[in-house]
């Protein structure tokens, strides 16, 4: 008997979304209906247009099975349960709308496996609260995808990605692990990606936490490639390394034992003839709201809620948090004037 194929929405259709939402609907498994916001009008007329490193380098015109502009709401509009919902968008809690409240009218209670594609830790937290009885699964993404225009798609680092069920204590953990299975082989139906299941989730994401918690917020604060950060050797000596070692110990001390020698692999870890930006700093450079607290402030919290001292963490992150109330100001969600309790007025 052949097995229907599984109803896929993807929610955030950049960059990463788009290489998702391209693998699953090829593989032959799956139906995928994309959530488009500013690019919905290009491609509803032109489809898309990608540039892949594993896909093929001339896909023109490729659309998924449908499209639309918001989020659909399967009770309203009568439509058949999705099997999965896959969030891409950036995960930034400090900024309404949420990510539960951004995808809940597509859900559908006790059925529709949640795959948060998104870095950061305790993502799944929010999502567990208001879906008890819904699988969640973590993707751990190091895919290399850039929307460069609207619908033009630049896919130039290969799709790696560790997908794993997270703990939800509403839901068996046969029942989740059995969805982050199938969501692997409705993506990798080709079998010609890297993308595996792996059930050790919370090693995973304190495993590129090293590189996230380090790198990123460092080169937003510098407005600096990793490369030049390299060259100088002091930034590495001084800011880099030292937030790596505090996050090995935040994560030995929630029971997550990390290999020595993952510092010195993620330090050089990218190339360093393309002057490569972390995510957040190209988010600063643009203005753009940046993924603060998952991927900084919660392994702060985490680690020193176990008493492990997070100095230079620490620091970065107010810093950031400095940045962001700046952003904030400029879009208008922030006005500069002292609340009556601030005791600095």
């Amino acid at each position: 008997m052949v097995q229907a194929k599984a109803r896929v929405l993807v929610v955030g259709t950049g960059g990463v979304g788009a290489m998702a939402a391209y693998a699953l609907e090829i593989g032959g498994k799956a139906e995928v209906t994309a959530v488009m916001r500013s690019n919905y009008a290009a491609v509803e007329k032109n489809g898309m247009d990608i540039d892949s490193i594993e896909h093929g380098h001339h896909i023109k015109g490729w659309r998924p099975t449908g499209i639309c502009k918001t989020v659909p709401n399967v009770r309203d509009e009568k439509l058949r349960p999705f099997d999965f919902i896959v969030v891409t968008t950036k995960n930034i809690p400090d900024i309404p709308p949420s990510v539960a409240d951004i995808i809940a009218p597509a859900v559908t209670v006790g059925k529709t496996a949640i795959v948060l594609s998104q870095n950061g830790l305790n993502v799944e937290k929010p999502l567990i609260e208001r879906f008890p009885t819904n699988p969640i699964i973590s993707s751990i993404s190091y895919i290399g995808a850039t929307e460069t225009s609207h619908g033009k798609i630049l896919h130039d680092d290969t799709d790696v990605q560790k997908i794993g069920p997270f703990d939800n204590p509403g839901v068996p953990p046969e029942v989740s692990e059995k969805a982050a299975r199938r969501y692997v082989e409705i993506y990798n139906a080709a079998n010609k990606l890297d993308v595996v299941f792996e059930a050790d989730v919370k090693f995973s994401r304190w495993r590129k936490l090293v590189y996230n918690a380090s790198y990123n917020p460092v080169a937003a604060i510098l407005r600096m490639d990793t490369a030049r950060m390299r060259m100088s050797e002091q930034i590495i000596d001084d800011l880099i390394r030292p937030i790596m070692f505090e996050v090995m110990a935040a994560a030995r001390a929630n029971d997550v034992h990390l290999p020595e020698d993952v510092p010195d692999i993620v330090i050089r870890a990218d190339p360093t003839d393309t002057a490569f930006k972390p995510s957040m700093c190209q988010d600063m450079e643009k203005d753009n709201f940046m993924e603060i607290e998952t991927i900084v402030g919660e392994p702060l919290r985490e680690g020193e809620a176990k008493g492990v001292p997070m100095p230079t963490l620490r620091t970065v992150y107010r810093l950031l948090q400095g940045m962001q109330l700046q952003i904030r100001e400029k879009k208008g969600l922030w006005k500069a004037e002292f609340a009556p309790d601030n005791p600095y007025r």
